[in-house]
C-alpha cells in the first residue's frame, strides 16, 4: 500500500512557490501575521474551489476533519471560520492576482504549440465581457442597477489552451470597450471582438501598435467602398471588399482603409459583416478565426459551472476578487497539471472531479489520473465549438 504524500500536496507541488513568495514580499502579506499565513489562506480557498465547499464553516468543517494531515499539505495554521473571514476581508487581493499571473504565463508557454482549429501561426486572442450577479443589500459597493449588484470579469482568451492571458474585474457599469484601454497589444497578434467593442478610435490604436483585429460591424456604419476582391460565393462568402469610413466622427477616428468581409452561415440561415485591418488572410480565415471566438463565452460558462465564483465566502470587494483570483489560479494550476502530466485523455473537468475526492488520499498524483478509467462524456453541441476538447 501506498504511505507517500497526500494527493492535495502533490498537486501544489506544481505551484511557483519562490514567485508566490514573491508576490508575497511586494504587498507585504503577511506583515504583523502571527500564525495564519497567506499561503494558509490560498491554500484553504484552493481546497475550497477543488471540493466545491459551499460556506466558510463548510470549509472549517471539513479541514477540522482532517487535522492530523494539514500539515503535511502545508498548512500550518490553525483553520477556524473567523480568521479565515479576517484574511479574505484585509489580505491584499492583488498578491494572488499577480500570482494567477504568475500561472498564466507557464500555462502559456505549455500551450504554446497547440492547434484551435484555424492553421495560422499568429497567437489569437478572444475579448469578451462577463456579468456575475450579486445581492445589493449584501454587496452594496457593487452597484450595477437600480436594485441590482454586479462585478464584471473582462477575459482576454488565449486561444491556443484556452488560458485567459488577461483579467480585470470592475464593477458591473464598466463598458466592455473600456478594456481595451488596459491592455497591451501584442504586434501581429489577432484580437476577435464582438460588436460591443466598435470602437474606432480604439481600434486605430491596435491598428498603429501593428496589431491585427476582428470585429462584427453595426449595420449603421456609414462607409465607402474601395475595392472589390474576388470571392467563391459556394462556401459561404458574400463579399470582400476594402473600404473607407465616412462617418463624421469615424473617419476621424480610423482615417484608413478597412477590409470588409460579409459571410452567409447557410445553417443558421445568417449573414454576417467582419470588419478587419488585416489584408493577408484569405476571406474564410476572417469567418473562421470569428467563430473560435466563441470559445470565450464557453470559458465563462465552464468556470461558473465547475468554480465557485457565483456565491461568495465574503461580502467586501477585497474578499471578491481574492476567491476570483484564487478561483483562476486552480484553473490554471489544473491545466498545468494535465499538461505536464501529458493527460491528454482527460478534459479539466474530469480530472476535477476526480481531484474532488480524493484530495487527502496517499496515492501518486500521476497513476490516479491514469488508472481511473473515467468515460469522458462527449456531449452534443448544435452550434458551439468544444471546449477543452482533446
Amino acid at each position: 500500500m501506498y504511505s507517500g504524500r497526500l494527493v492535495f500536496s502533490q498537486l501544489m507541488d506544481f505551484l511557483p512557490m519562490h514567485e508566490f513568495r514573491r508576490c508575497l514580499n511586494r504587498y507585504h502579506g503577511n506583515y504583523r501575521t502571527r500564525s495564519f499565513s497567506c499561503l494558509d489562506q490560498f491554500l484553504c480557498m484552493a481546497f475550497a474551489q477543488l471540493s466545491y465547499r459551499e460556506s466558510l464553516r463548510d470549509i472549517e468543517s471539513c479541514l477540522r476533519a482532517m487535522q492530523s494531515k494539514l500539515y503535511h499539505v502545508g498548512i500550518r495554521g490553525r483553520v477556524s471560520k473567523s480568521t479565515l473571514a479576517y484574511a479574505n476581508e484585509n489580505r491584499d487581493w492583488r498578491i494572488y492576482a499577480d500570482f494567477a499571473q504568475v500561472l498564466i504565463n507557464i500555462a502559456r508557454d505549455l500551450y504554446s504549440k497547440d492547434d484551435f482549429g484555424v492553421e495560422l501561426d499568429e497567437t489569437v486572442y478572444a475579448l469578451d465581457a462577463s456579468t456575475i450577479d450579486l445581492c445589493l443589500s449584501l454587496f452594496p459597493w457593487a452597484r450595477f442597477r437600480k436594485r441590482k449588484g454586479a462585478v464584471k470579469l473582462h477575459t482576454l482568451l488565449d486561444l491556443r489552451g484556452n488560458i485567459p492571458s488577461f483579467i480585470a474585474i470592475t464593477d458591473g457599469k464598466v463598458h466592455d470597450v473600456k478594456v481595451l484601454d488596459e491592455l497591451v497589444p501584442e504586434p501581429g497578434s489577432v484580437y476577435i471582438m464582438d460588436r460591443g467593442y466598435l470602437d474606432f478610435r480604439r481600434l486605430y490604436l491596435l491598428h498603429q501598435c501593428m496589431a491585427f483585429f476582428i470585429i462584427r460591424s453595426k449595420t449603421n456604419t456609414q462607409f465607402r467602398r474601395l475595392y472589390s476582391h474576388k470571392i467563391d460565393k459556394t462556401i459561404g462568402l458574400r463579399c470582400d471588399q476594402t473600404i473607407i469610413l465616412t462617418g463624421p466622427k469615424t473617419k476621424r477616428q480610423y482615417p484608413e482603409k478597412i477590409r470588409r468581409v460579409k459571410f452567409f452561415d447557410a445553417e443558421k440561415e445568417r449573414s454576417f459583416s467582419f470588419l478587419s485591418n488585416n489584408f493577408i488572410v484569405p476571406p474564410l480565415v476572417i469567418a473562421d478565426l470569428y467563430r473560435c471566438r466563441w470559445q470565450v463565452e464557453l470559458f465563462f460558462k465552464w468556470i461558473k459551472q465547475h468554480l465557485r465564483i457565483k456565491a461568495f465566502y465574503g461580502t467586501s470587494e477585497n474578499a471578491v476578487k481574492t476567491q476570483i483570483w484564487i478561483a483562476v489560479s486552480v484553473y490554471i494550476l489544473v491545466a498545468i497539471v494535465k499538461k505536464r502530466l501529458r493527460l491528454e485523455d482527460l478534459t479539466l473537468y474530469t480530472i476535477l472531479q476526480i481531484l474532488s475526492v480524493t484530495l487527502f488520499e496517499r496515492v501518486p498524483l500521476y497513476q490516479l489520473l491514469t488508472t481511473s478509467n473515467y468515460p469522458n462524456i462527449n456531449r452534443v453541441m448544435d452550434n458551439q465549438l468544444k471546449l477543452f476538447e482533446c
